[in-house]
């Protein structure tokens, strides 16, 4: 379905933009994937996954 808009050219349709939109949120969704495994694999990530696991250790009891 083609929506007019007031902004484009007589004629003239949107046609085209949720496919650059998906793209624009794909290349965002990889971009903050490739920070998070960077920081998860280096030291920051086994600290950070350490502690986590003491703390619930010390939660439960253990």
């Amino acid at each position: 379905m083609h929506r007019w808009s007031p902004w484009l050219p007589a004629g003239r349709t949107d046609r085209g933009i949720t496919t650059a939109e998906y793209a624009v949120g794909t290349a965002a969704g990889a971009g903050l994937a490739g920070l998070l495994y960077k920081m998860l694999t280096g030291g920051f990530g086994n600290e950070l996954l350490q502690k986590l696991y003491d703390h619930v250790l010390r939660l439960l009891g253990i």
